[in-house]
């Protein structure tokens, strides 16, 4: 994504996106005459995808090599010989919803994506398929948080999208909860994790949606983090209603919001299975 793009995608949009939107073009590959141990050590290596994609010297997918061709499989032996040939492949202009049943009905965690001439372009993963959702859901909050503030102070709200600092955060919430910090905190690390919500206002930038994963971001030492901006300017608006929401609660960055461990609480406990054992 590009900064400052306006965000008003619609629905109807999403779902004419292409496969070739979200897939991943890095792909690591092998040639059919690589030997097996070389694929092994680049698994163990830890490859994206359990397995590498098979190409000739002009990218043409030959077939896909991974753990279970590997199986008693001992001395010199080629790739090609072992390799998968039979692939399940997309093209780039499918739909990113039509692409994600293909992997949900039969059971494949990503797809090679090629042109019409088997030239493999990237692969759409399971986790892209998540990615965009992800991305589909944020304009709608976008779209209503602008309505809403626009509807309430009477003024014309601008979006852009650019990167925040998380530290210089103002929250809006008071609290959080412990086991979503955890969720959050994986996105973050596989690349899933939603774009945060903030309010461009003067000095001060508030978050309006996103605080799980700005205080996840925070533990884990990022600080920067992709946002869709809202612009408010107060000497449009002098009193907004997110910034008395933020100075009431006593909110100046993140270290003021509480996590919430709702396992630990007083009144949740575990039962005793031999507290009841017949006699």
């Amino acid at each position: 994504m590009t900064d400052d793009r306006d965000a008003t995608l619609t629905p109807m949009e999403f779902d004419e996106i292409s496969v070739d939107a979200y897939m991943r073009t890095d792909v690591d590959t092998v040639g059919p005459e690589a030997w097996v141990t070389d694929v092994v050590d680049r698994l163990t290596a830890g490859a994206r995808y359990t397995g590498l994609p098979v190409v000739d010297g002009d990218d043409h997918l030959l077939g896909f090599v991974g753990a279970i061709d590997l199986l008693e499989v001992y001395g010199d032996v080629h790739v090609h010989e072992v390799m998968t040939r039979e692939l399940i492949v997309v093209g780039p202009e499918m739909s990113v919803k039509d692409a994600a049943r293909v992997i949900f009905r039969t059971g494949h965690q990503f797809l090679p994506v090629v042109d019409e001439d088997d030239r493999l372009l990237g692969m759409f993963s399971n986790g892209d398929a998540v990615r965009s959702q992800i991305e589909r859901t944020t304009p709608s909050k976008v779209e209503s948080t602008r309505e809403l503030l626009e509807r309430t102070h009477d003024v014309e709200v601008p979006v852009s999208e650019r990167d925040v600092t998380v530290s210089e955060l103002v929250p809006t919430q008071r609290s959080v909860y412990a086991d979503e910090l955890e969720g959050r905190r994986y996105e973050l690390e596989n690349g899933l994790a939603e774009p945060l919500i903030v309010v461009d206002y003067g000095y001060e930038t508030l978050l309006v949606d996103g605080h799980h994963r700005a205080l996840a971001a925070a533990r884990a030492g990022i600080d920067r983090m992709h946002a869709h901006v809202l612009t408010v300017s107060p000497d449009d608006v002098p009193d907004l209603g997110l910034r008395e929401m933020a100075r009431l609660g006593g909110l100046r960055s993140l270290d003021d919001v509480e996590v919430d461990d709702y396992v630990r609480h007083p009144l949740i406990r575990k039962t005793d299975p031999d507290a009841h054992d017949a006699a």
